[in-house]
């Protein structure tokens, strides 16, 4: 059961490969800080790969054969990529399945309001967050605004240099012997997180007037006034790029790597495997931050739907066979996993515990205590797993997300479970998961990204 750094593998030829993927990678994280963002870079990247749209394929009632490269998105939000196998679709495919949310902050639909001549937007946190985390530092405003003739405002600003940033203040120590005594959980309230936006008022004006000042401002420089906030989706976000990390620049700290780091890795195993024998399929979902729910979530129905439209443009519309297709697959939930911290030693079981450095993470279980709400691989899907992966020379460990009793999380295996499909969680370790600013190590971005093209290659052969 010994353990082995991945890192001991690499000759220089594969240091440049681990440090260029880690290099693209800071790219795809800067150019995507919401899933709507991740969502246009996945598709630049699937048309120059030759992947055409699956709506245009429907509304011209093009049939599809194998070698035919779709991709499908929904509502901007979430998008799907299929590699059509020489295989019959019914004997399924091989699913790499990953969420482009993270943890942040959202704008109310009402949010502005001045007081004491500053001008606040009022916010509702967004998936699991230490609330104290995120006071007092640099934030962007990601997101659109789509006005009531349809127009849709891009928005993003706090990350160009000559941007403005915002914050959410937070009280001087000098008078926080009060806060101080409260419970991590509550040192900052919910409805203290609050975006400072300005306090510049209009000339000679005693009321309101730096709300009037900033309304202006909005619809000058940015197209939208107050109201359209009705009708907005913008995203709060640390400001600031994607940095190597360490001396030897071996780690990669930035926002949103859960789980961005395996929906890149996915998306790269996915456009560089090209003729395959079974079906392919790269999934990146909205919305698993709170529960996988809403018409972008994995919860929704639309991965199967597209799945549907395909079997009907290869001349088989029945139900039967895309019951028979999802039953067939096999996933790999790329999904990352609480990488082990000697700071916080208590939290974890170090015997079953991932380490940054070590290779790919296959978690056989998640969930809450007694495996709440977990999907659990079966010893035979477990064993087809390893058998590609050393097949492969792929760097793999096994973990439990910390000790049992602790407390756990969840991913999106179990929804796609529903169908009766096999489905691990595999993904790379993170030091400070949730926070602003997240650690991962390029070794273990490399190795994912082998592991998910050794799986998208897999055949029936190896079982």
């Amino acid at each position: 059961m010994e353990r082995k750094y991945a890192w001991h593998n690499y000759d220089e030829q594969t240091l440049e490969q681990v440090f260029a993927l880690g290099d693209s990678y800071r790219q795809f994280l800067d150019n995507g800080k919401t899933e709507r963002e991740c969502v246009v870079q996945s598709v630049a990247a699937a048309e120059a790969k030759g992947y055409v749209n699956l709506k245009d394929l429907i509304k011209n009632n093009t049939s599809i054969k194998a070698g035919d490269k779709i991709y499908y998105t929904h509502m901007d939000k979430s998008i799907v990529l299929f590699n059509i196998g020489t295989d019959d679709l019914d004997l399924g495919m091989n699913i790499l399945g990953a969420h482009i949310d993270s943890p942040r902050i959202d704008v109310k639909q009402n949010p502005q309001y001045e007081d004491s001549n500053l001008l606040f937007w009022d916010t509702h946190y967004y998936g699991g967050i230490k609330k104290y985390h995120w006071v007092a530092m640099p934030l962007a405003i990601h997101g659109v605004v789509v006005k009531t003739d349809g127009t849709r405002i891009e928005v993003n600003i706090g990350d160009n240099d000559n941007d403005p940033v915002f914050c959410i203040t937070d009280l001087l120590p000098h008078l926080g012997q009060e806060q101080m005594q409260k419970k991590a959980a509550t040192v900052i309230e919910g409805e203290s997180l609050d975006l400072l936006i300005g306090s510049q008022p209009v000339k000679d004006e005693e009321k309101e007037g730096v709300s009037k000042f900033i309304n202006a401002l909005l619809e000058k420089q940015y197209g939208f006034v107050e109201k359209d906030l009705l009708s907005a989706e913008l995203e709060i976000v640390p400001a600031g790029k994607a940095r190597d990390m360490g001396f030897d620049r071996s780690m990669i700290i930035a926002y949103g790597q859960d789980d961005r780091v395996c929906a890149y890795t996915s998306l790269v195993a996915m456009l560089e495997v090209e003729k395959v024998k079974r079906t392919t399929c790269c999934l990146l979902v909205d919305k698993e931050e709170i529960g996988s729910v809403g018409a972008t979530g994995m919860q929704s129905r639309f991965f199967e739907n597209a799945v549907a439209e395909i079997l009907t443009l290869m001349g088989k519309p029945n139900s039967v066979n895309v019951r028979r297709t999802l039953e067939n697959s096999r996933m790999l939930s790329s999904d990352v996993s609480a990488g082990y911290d000697p700071l916080y030693a208590s939290a974890f079981e170090k015997k079953n515990a991932s380490f940054l450095g070590m290779g790919v993470v296959f978690n056989k279980f998640t969930g809450s205590r007694g495996k709440s709400g977990s999907n659990d691989a079966n010893a035979e899907y477990m064993g087809f797993i390893r058998r590609v992966m050393e097949s492969n020379n792929v760097t793999y460990q096994t973990a439990e997300l910390g000790r049992v009793d602790l407390g756990g999380g969840g991913t999106i295996a179990y929804i796609m479970a529903l169908y009766g499909m096999n489905v691990i969680d595999c993904g790379v370790a993170v030091l400070s998961m949730h926070a602003p600013w997240e650690v991962t190590s390029k070794a273990d971005i490399y190795e994912a990204k082998r592991c998910y093209v050794a799986f998208l290659n897999a055949d029936d052969e190896m079982i």
